[in-house]
């Protein structure tokens, strides 16, 4: 570990003691991990302690680890939905990653940062449209890239691949309606085409 981010390790336990649940070294930078309850007033903290000065919320995604290292010695045995935070501190020049784990796999819910970076807006609906995470105190939780009328989440591993109905521009109705997937399920087959005296020997 780089002396940068042992001094950022020990600005985290120094101002967070043990509301760390986990603080792992990854993929040459630090992730975060703090249960629920704690996760809005570690993200204030993070953002207003001068000596760790996340100004700048980078990107908040979802994560579903529901098939997660699945066939493998790896296979995860924890929590299934998670929100993971990119911070920035332009202060001090370094980055974290925040993850919280929703409590409910059957109805995950966190809570909203938007009143501690208000550019959470549109990644915590985004999060919420595609995974189905719901955001304690979001202002305006509705989908961004689903239609309203949209049944289900499609980044959930459980959806399925081809959706339940589909969307198209009728002519004679002159507009938009909705009516069942038309798409076959159907079988790709590579078609291997070689030529006559393929891997012949030229010379031979």
């Amino acid at each position: 570990m780089s002396a940068k981010l042992e001094k950022l390790k020990q600005s985290l336990q120094n101002a967070l003691g043990s509301r760390i649940a986990e603080l792992l070294d990854v993929c040459d930078g630090l992730t975060l991990v703090v249960r629920a309850d704690d996760y809005l007033a570690v993200a204030r903290t993070l953002r207003d302690d001068p000596n760790l000065s996340f100004e700048q919320l980078i990107d908040l995604c979802g994560v579903d680890y529901s098939a997660y290292g699945e066939g493998t010695s790896a296979a995860w045995r924890g929590r299934r939905y998670a929100v993971v935070n990119h911070l920035m501190s332009i202060r001090h020049n370094w980055r974290l990653r925040l993850r919280v784990f929703a409590e409910d796999d059957d109805y995950p819910r966190v809570e909203s940062l938007i009143n501690v970076w208000n550019c959470a807006n549109w990644f915590e609906r985004e999060a919420f449209d595609l995974y189905g995470i719901l955001f304690n105190g979001h202002p305006d939780l509705r989908r961004i890239l689903t239609d309203y009328g949209f049944i289900g989440h499609p980044f959930r591993k459980d959806f399925p691949v081809s959706g339940y109905v589909e969307m198209i521009y009728d002519t004679e109705q002159q507009r938009v309606v909705y009516q069942p997937v038309t798409i076959e399920r159907r079988e790709v087959t590579p078609r291997i085409i070689r030529e006559e005296a393929y891997g012949d020997d030229p010379l031979g």
